[in-house]
Formats: C-alpha cells, sequence, structure tokens
C-alpha cells in the first residue's frame, strides 16, 4: 500500500476505536497450518458493545488474543490489520503495546480460576496492575486496589485485600478479574465469556455489574460468548462467527428479528424461549453435523446448511440486506 493508502487506512480507522481488517491465524502442527481465522473484519465505535458469537471452536477467543498480541508466534502466524485509536497494533514495538494493554485496553478471562494467581492475593494482584501501568507507589497502589475492588461491588473490600483466590466464590473472582481489568480505567474491554462458569443468579449480576460500569466509564466491549441470550441483554450490535470467519453483523434487535445466515438461523432455532410458543409436535432444532476440521471450498457452512446447492461451491460475498446489515450467503434472501 502507498504512503498515501497508509494515511486513508489510519483515518478511516481513527473514526473507530478499533478497527479490524482481514485478520487471519494459522497455527503450525506436526500435521502441517491449521487456519484459526479467516479474514475477520469489524469496527467498534467508543462505548459500543460488540457481541462477538459462535459455537465452541469457531476462533472467537483466537481473534481477541490476536489484538493484543497474546499468541505465542511461532506456532501461531498472525496477519491483516488491527487499528486502535488509529495505531497498528500489529506494527508498534512491544514496549509500546505494554503500554496500551491495561491502559487503555483490557481483557478478562473466561476462567478466573486460571487466570488469577493462586499464590499472590487478590489486593497484590489488582495493586500490580496499577504499579505496572501507572507507576504507582505500593501504598498508593494498595489504596486504589482496594477501591477497584469496592467499584466491582466486593462486599467488605479493604478487608478481602488479603484473601486468595481459593478463599473467594467464583462470583467474587470474576469481579476480582474485573477489577484488575477496570483498574486503569480502559477505553476498551475484551470479555471472554465472562459468566460461563457461573450460576444464573451470579451471571445476571455479573451482567448488571458490566452495564453499570460501561455506562459510569464510557467502556467500549467486545463481549465473545455463545450465549445469544447474553447477547440479547447486553450487545448493541452482533457479529456471528462460523469456522474462523464472520458471516453476519447486525444490530442486536434487527439480527434477532431478521437472521438472514443459515447458520444464525440455526444457532436461533436451537435455542429455548420463553416469549415464543413452538407448534404442537415441534421441537428445538440442532445444527447438524460439526465444525469442519478443514475448510470446505467455497462457503464454509456448505456441508450443514438444508440450503446448500451449486452455487455455494463458491465463496459468498458480502451483501448489505439493510443499512447495517451484512451477510455472507449466496441464500440470503
Amino acid at each position: 500500500m502507498s504512503s498515501l493508502g497508509d494515511n486513508l487506512a489510519r483515518q478511516r480507522a481513527s473514526a473507530k476505536l478499533l478497527s479490524v481488517r482481514e485478520l487471519t491465524v494459522q497455527f503450525t502442527t506436526e500435521r502441517g497450518r491449521v487456519r484459526a481465522v479467516a479474514g475477520v473484519s469489524f469496527d467498534l465505535a467508543p462505548g459500543e458493545t460488540l457481541g462477538l458469537v459462535g459455537e465452541s471452536g469457531c476462533g472467537k477467543t483466537v481473534t481477541a488474543m490476536s489484538i493484543l498480541r497474546l499468541l505465542p508466534t511461532p506456532p501461531a502466524q498472525v496477519t491483516g490489520e488491527i487499528f486502535f485509536q488509529g495505531e497498528n497494533l500489529e506494527e508498534i514495538p512491544d514496549s509500546r503495546l505494554r503500554q496500551i494493554r491495561g491502559n487503555h485496553i483490557a481483557m478478562v478471562f473466561q476462567e478466573p480460576m486460571t487466570a488469577l494467581n493462586p499464590v499472590l492475593s487478590v489486593g497484590e494482584q489488582v495493586a500490580e496492575t496499577l504499579r505496572l501501568h501507572r507507576g504507582l507507589s505500593h501504598q498508593e497502589a494498595w489504596r486504589q486496589a482496594g477501591a477497584a475492588l469496592a467499584r466491582v461491588g466486593f462486599p467488605d473490600a479493604a478487608a478481602r485485600l488479603d484473601q486468595y483466590p481459593h478463599q473467594l466464590s467464583g462470583g467474587l473472582r470474576q469481579r476480582a478479574l474485573m477489577a484488575m481489568a477496570l483498574a486503569c480505567e480502559p477505553e476498551l474491554l475484551i470479555a471472554d465469556e465472562p459468566t460461563t462458569a457461573l450460576d444464573v443468579t451470579i451471571q445476571a449480576q455479573i451482567l448488571a455489574l458490566l452495564a453499570q460500569l460501561k455506562a459510569e466509564l464510557g467502556l467500549a466491549v467486545l463481549f465473545i460468548t455463545h450465549n445469544l441470550g447474553i447477547v440479547a441483554q447486553t450487545a448493541d450490535r452482533v457479529a456471528v462467527m462460523y469456522a474462523g470467519l464472520i458471516v453476519e453483523q447486525a444490530a442486536t434487535a434487527e439480527l434477532f428479528r431478521q437472521p438472514d445466515h443459515p447458520y444464525t438461523q440455526g444457532l436461533l432455532g436451537s435455542v429455548p424461549r420463553l416469549d415464543f410458543k413452538r407448534p404442537p409436535g415441534e421441537s428445538l432444532s440442532p445444527i447438524a453435523g460439526h465444525l469442519p476440521a478443514e475448510p470446505p471450498p467455497g462457503c464454509l457452512f456448505r456441508d450443514r446448511c438444508p440450503l446448500a446447492h451449486g452455487r455455494c461451491l463458491k465463496e459468498p460475498p458480502w451483501v448489505e440486506v439493510s443499512p447495517g446489515h451484512l451477510v455472507r450467503c449466496w441464500n440470503y434472501a
């Protein structure tokens, strides 16, 4: 790309908080290269929540970790462009990326018991984040760690600073991860299945807390989940991912009202709903088959799609079926 093209790309990317373009991730294995992400592109505006949904193994977490360059290289090979506030994260040196991590982009992982260090107190782990990214003294970092725990709803936060992860419930461990992620008040939070291991009551509390903090801090959130119910509650827009590729994007209400990709229709058809009465004798409709180990030619969903025909042997283009509603399918109509 020419220097003029570089400038234009940066100008377009800077209009969004995060702009991902043609992200592809491959892993080198004993059996050769395996493609985990296949040309993913999406934008995220300041203060917006984008739900990235799809079944397990479709590449959601790999996409998230690629944004922060957390994948080991090798075996991972990452190509594409990731702009954050107009700055290409794939080109900046590690020293600059360390300034962005934590301070400007933070991530909450899906398994708090493995994400937290079992031999350090919760207070020490939150304080370490503040010392590393904000350069605070030990005493000031400890004080602000207590305030960070209190902000995420820790009961008697100051008294719990000395507790270890195994002394906390699953819900409090997840709150501790959120305190670490938000201690430096980043502009973007990547939440990777943050409620998966929690019961529904605690899950609802965590989602309410996330909505409250998003409003207070003006956070943009990339919310990764396989749970369409959570997406309906939390996301402004939804990107549906299948076999490493985004196949449909739309505003949340539009996607639930009019899903156009057969895979999206299959996801929604396999979810129980209290507000929808199915005809007598009609049961839930699971999606046949499984994710392909080797991507087929043409449409990646072709082998599982009830509408597949000869044209699906060719890769489908993006089609804008309505303003902001994009689908990658020959049969969208």
